[in-house]
């Protein structure tokens, strides 16, 4: 009978970590979500690090 509890105990405890582990993923889902949500706030352009800007040829003679 004693490892029949121990059996029980094992999967309790798998059990408990795998919806930790569901758990987080889930927060982790809503976090990503809601940092989308912000990014596309009209209000909230932040700079692409990523981003390289030519400077202005001033020179140019170019009309548009």
């Amino acid at each position: 009978m004693a490892g029949r509890q121990r059996a029980t105990f094992q999967k309790r405890q798998k059990e408990l970590k795998r919806m930790e582990r569901q758990k987080e993923k889930a927060e982790k889902r809503a976090a990503r979500k809601a940092e989308k949500a912000r990014s596309r706030e009209p209000g909230s352009l932040e700079p692409d690090e990523n981003l390289e800007l030519e400077p202005l040829d001033e020179t140019s003679d170019e009309t548009f």
